[in-house]
């Protein structure tokens, strides 16, 4: 199943609607990685707002995800976590380590101009040195 990536000006906005098998997850960071390099987004929002579970796997794909998008130079959020998909990730032990997240869409496109304005100012500041 291919997830679609909207394009906000400099920011991608991506919403899981359903499970996906680990090949689909294996894809999606793919494709989430290739659109973020082509399109030089800023940041990336995740809406997993229609998610019940979140398996290991995926956890584990989401992480490595962030991780991966701040390589490039990018921000992330993750929004729309279920409060029983937050129970479990804390019980599996898998919580989303160094992952920015928000309680819905709207707060996470909040929080991902912040986050994108914090890096502008980090990397401006760093430039007049």
């Amino acid at each position: 199943m291919k997830v679609p990536i909207l394009k906000l000006g400099h920011i991608l906005l991506t919403s899981i609607q359903e499970d996906l098998t680990d090949q689909d997850a294996v894809d999606f960071q793919n494709n989430v990685l290739t659109t973020v390099m082509h399109t030089d987004a800023s940041g990336i929002v995740i809406d997993i707002t229609a998610l019940d579970v979140v398996d290991s796997f995926m956890a584990r794909v989401i992480n490595e995800t962030a991780n991966m998008v701040g390589l490039l130079g990018s921000e992330i959020v993750v929004c729309g976590m279920q409060p029983s998909v937050a129970l479990t990730l804390i019980e599996m032990g898998r919580e989303l380590l160094g992952v920015q997240t928000a309680l819905n869409l709207e707060l996470g496109l909040e929080k991902i101009k912040v986050l994108i304005e914090k890096r502008k100012t980090s990397w401006t500041k760093n430039q007049s040195r």
